[in-house]
Formats: C-alpha cells, sequence, structure tokens
C-alpha cells in the first residue's frame, strides 16, 4: 500500500497544525508565535487534573492562576522552537507563513518574547500556586528545546515519541499546583498524553510527510512506508486504551468516565486500522482530529465521573 495523497482541506479544529494564512500585524505575529490552538490542547486537559487532584472542583483563582502560568510556558517553548526551526519552516507549505519566516518579527525579538513569556510564567507559578508547579512547566520547556528541538527533530524518527513527553507535562503541573506533590494517578495521566502523542502527531504527518522530507526532518512517516507507520500507531493506541483504563481502580473513577474512555479508545484503535486500510492524505486528517476529539471527550468525560460521584 502506498499513500494516495490528494488535497484535503484540513478541519477547524486541526487548524494548529495545519497551513495558515500569514499574520497581518505585528501584534498579531507575536500572538503566532505562541501557538495559540496549541496551548488550548494542553489546558484541555490541566483542569480535569486539577479537578481529580482536588477530588472536587479547585479554587477558580487557582485555576486562572494555572492556566495562566502555563499558557505563557507553553507560549514561550513555542516561540523558541519557532526561532530554532526558522530554516526548516522555510521549507515545508504548513509552516512558510510563520511570522519569523516572512520577517514580520526579528529573530532576535521572538527570542527576547520567548524568554519572557518563561520568566513571567515561573513567577507566576511560584507565587500564585507553588514552587513545584513552576519548575515542572520550565523544565518541560527547557526539555522541548533541548531535547526536541535542538536535538531529537532533526536527527531521530523517534524525535516526536521523546520529545512529546514535554506535552504531557501540563497535567503534572496541574496537579502539582493543587497538592504540591505528585502520585501515581498523575503519573498515569501523563503516561496517557506521552503514549497519545505519537498517533496524534504521525496522523498529521502522513499527510505532510513530503513537508518533512523536504526539509530533512526524519519524522516517521517521511522516512518509513506508511504501513509501518500504522502499525506503530495501533500499538500506541492499545497502551492508550490499557492506560486511560487503568486509571479507573488507581484514581477511583468510575463508571462515566470507565466507559467514555473504553468506547473512545476503541473507536481510536479502529480508526486507526481503517487508516491502514486506507491511506490517504483525507483518513489521516480525519484521524488526526479524531484524536484531538478522544483526548478531549475523555478528560471530559473524567471531569464530570468526579464531579457527579
Amino acid at each position: 500500500m502506498s499513500l494516495n495523497v490528494r488535497p484535503v482541506v484540513p478541519s477547524r479544529i486541526g487548524g494548529a497544525h495545519s497551513s495558515s494564512r500569514a499574520p497581518r500585524s505585528v501584534v498579531g505575529g507575536y500572538i503566532a508565535l505562541t501557538k495559540p490552538r496549541i496551548i488550548e490542547l494542553l489546558l484541555i486537559t490541566t483542569v480535569p487534573t486539577m479537578v481529580l487532584a482536588e477530588g472536587s472542583w479547585p479554587s477558580w483563582g487557582l485555576i486562572v492562576v494555572t492556566l495562566i502560568g502555563g499558557s505563557l510556558a507553553a507560549g514561550g517553548a513555542n516561540a523558541i522552537n519557532m526561532y530554532i526551526d526558522r530554516d526548516i519552516d522555510a521549507l515545508m507549505e504548513r509552516t512558510k507563513n510563520r511570522p519569523l519566516v516572512t520577517g514580520l518579527i526579528a529573530p532576535r525579538n521572538a527570542l527576547v518574547f520567548a524568554l519572557s513569556l518563561e520568566v513571567a510564567a515561573f513567577a507566576l507559578l511560584w507565587v500564585g500556586a507553588n514552587l513545584l508547579s513552576a519548575v515542572l512547566a520550565v523544565s518541560a520547556t527547557a526539555f522541548y528545546v533541548f531535547v526536541y528541538s535542538l536535538w531529537l527533530k532533526r536527527t531521530s524518527k523517534q524525535n516526536i515519541v521523546i520529545g512529546g513527553a514535554a506535552g504531557a507535562v501540563p497535567v503534572l503541573v496541574g496537579w502539582a499546583a493543587v497538592t504540591n506533590s505528585l502520585s501515581w494517578s498523575a503519573a498515569l495521566l501523563f503516561l496517557l498524553i506521552f503514549l497519545w502523542t505519537p498517533p496524534h502527531f504521525w496522523a498529521l504527518a502522513i499527510r505532510h510527510a513530503d513537508d518533512y522530507r523536504a526539509a530533512g526532518v526524519p519524522m516517521l512517516p517521511s522516512v518509513v512506508s506508511t504501513e509501518d507507520v500504522v502499525r506503530s500507531m495501533i500499538r500506541y493506541c492499545v497502551a492508550i486504551l490499557v492506560t486511560s483504563l487503568a486509571l479507573v481502580p488507581v484514581a477511583g473513577l468510575g463508571w462515566i468516565y470507565g466507559i467514555t474512555a473504553a468506547l473512545l479508545g476503541l473507536g481510536f484503535l479502529v480508526g486507526t486500522i481503517a487508516l491502514g486500510r486506507r491511506p490517504t492524505a483525507g483518513a489521516s486528517m480525519r484521524l488526526f482530529s479524531f484524536s484531538i476529539t478522544y483526548v478531549s471527550l475523555v478528560f471530559v468525560a473524567l471531569t464530570i465521573d468526579v464531579l457527579v460521584a
């Protein structure tokens, strides 16, 4: 089987990763540097984690501080990533309109902006929550920048597997903000997002494999066959299903979360198997969109389960 790439109109929810129009203003350029739609996805997991850690709805003040601090840290990390990747972004259709490629924002200004966001994130989380949450947030940025962006992204086909750990840290930040500690429940939530990241991103990367080849980035779909990529995705989907259900006994969750996680996990697995049978660009983007729906609904179900129990 070979990938039959056809023009696809990306779904609205997948716009965080899709080709976008160039920002028209400097302010818009700075906002674009933070990749706001990716931040939205990270924050979707943070509040439910805080609810689980508290066993009820946390104080609104703590939620606001954690969300703003997490957004600043994630935005700074994304801006640094754009600073590092501005050379390869110019070679990829999906990223050619980013503000550092078009010249809307100078690289030095972008880096100063990014580091300022990180300092603000650390200070806000430390003062408004606790030191542990602040350290975790900034550590995620350091891992994303040095391990993923500067090292693995351009050298290893397992780049997103290891580097994706940074995207799983927001659940630890949310848990730590509430409890000033970590737990097995927090570790399983981290593992769930860690395992979810590769099949989520590879579904997108299948669609844009030619872009990655042109930029010399060894993202898995650009260096191995689509069949091999899908086989890897299936293994991750099985692990996702097992990990999500392991949360039921470990975190003391009930049937609302358990049934939702089981059905959505099976849906993710079936969708991935279907992609292997008909590996088109449209199918990969539909699976990419479903992966976002999956993580959103699983964490919504977690929240409901805790609050109605």
